[in-house]
């Protein structure tokens, strides 16, 4: 496994023992890192409306008696299955800035589903986004039935061989839990500065190739906690390359709240396309 950091991240291992924050601190930290953000869309995403993909709204999943719709997009003129992303969203929910990402990720060659968390709702303000994603977090057990039943959406109604999942914030969490959900099933999980878990147990049953990417001066997703996710991931053999990028915030692919980092988010997401090739293509 390879892991990248700052300079002074070597020191912080061997004091790296603490267990995954509950979510109501969880949620306070996220609080705090988006106070006083706004939900623009990213510098990465821009010109995706002249990218060769069509998109439309499709119902994915049904839970708990009630059906979810996603974004669903392909690239133009290719015929027969595709591999499949399963692509999660900010905290802000399925927004514009997310579907333009699934439009961005299906311009690569691949069926990108862009899930619900939310119910429909998308919010606006950190306000609405805070009192979402504690709804949400609120019934984790309808969260892992809306993704699982992504994942069985993409490889049966679109054939999809492989399948990826890739979020952000509150969705790079849920990318992880994708993969925890599905241990043998997915076949590639990314992860942009979400919470993490670094239970054993939890992580042994993984078998995808895992790509993490942060930032060093996240105080939601502290450095510790990713290092000690690294090194439990290495301890078990785990396919892993975690990439902390140094003077890189929360949120640091994504200019909302000024965090947007150019040169740490062109190397993630370059990082991300080399990822996919290599893993479902």
């Amino acid at each position: 496994m390879r892991i990248l950091f700052g300079l002074l991240a070597t020191l912080l291992v061997m004091s790296a023992c603490q267990t995954p924050d509950a979510n109501g601190e969880y949620a306070d930290r996220m609080n705090q890192e988006h106070a006083d953000d706004t939900p623009i869309s990213s510098a990465a995403t821009a010109g995706t409306d002249t990218l060769d993909v069509t998109g439309e709204d499709v119902v994915y999943a049904t839970v708990n008696g009630t059906e979810v719709t996603g974004y669903l997009v392909r690239p133009d003129n290719v015929e027969g299955p595709l591999p499949g992303v399963i692509v999660i969203q900010e905290w802000w929910g399925l927004n514009d800035n997310i579907r333009a990402m699934a439009e961005k990720i299906a311009a690569l060659g691949y069926t990108a589903l862009a899930v619900d968390l939310y119910n429909g709702q998308v919010a606006t303000t950190p306000e609405e986004a805070s009192r979402f994603m504690g709804e949400a977090m609120e019934n984790q057990a309808a969260l892992t039935q809306n993704v699982t039943q992504a994942y069985a959406y993409l490889t049966g109604e679109h054939d999809a061989l492989k399948v990826g999942s890739i979020g952000w914030c509150f969705g790079g969490g849920w990318s992880l839990r994708t993969a925890i959900a599905l241990p043998e099933e997915l076949d590639a999980a990314v992860i942009y500065y979400g919470q993490l878990d670094t239970d054993p147990e939890h992580l042994e049953p993984l078998q995808m190739p895992i790509l993490g990417l942060f930032g060093q001066d996240d105080a939601g997703i502290p450095e510790e906690q990713v290092l000690e996710f690294a090194t439990v991931l290495d301890e078990l053999g785990k396919d892993a390359d975690i990439t902390i990028y140094p003077n890189a915030d929360h949120a640091f692919a994504n200019p909302s709240g000024g965090r947007y980092n150019e040169e740490a988010a062109e190397d993630a997401w370059s990082r991300v396309v080399a990822f996919f090739a290599a893993n479902l293509n």
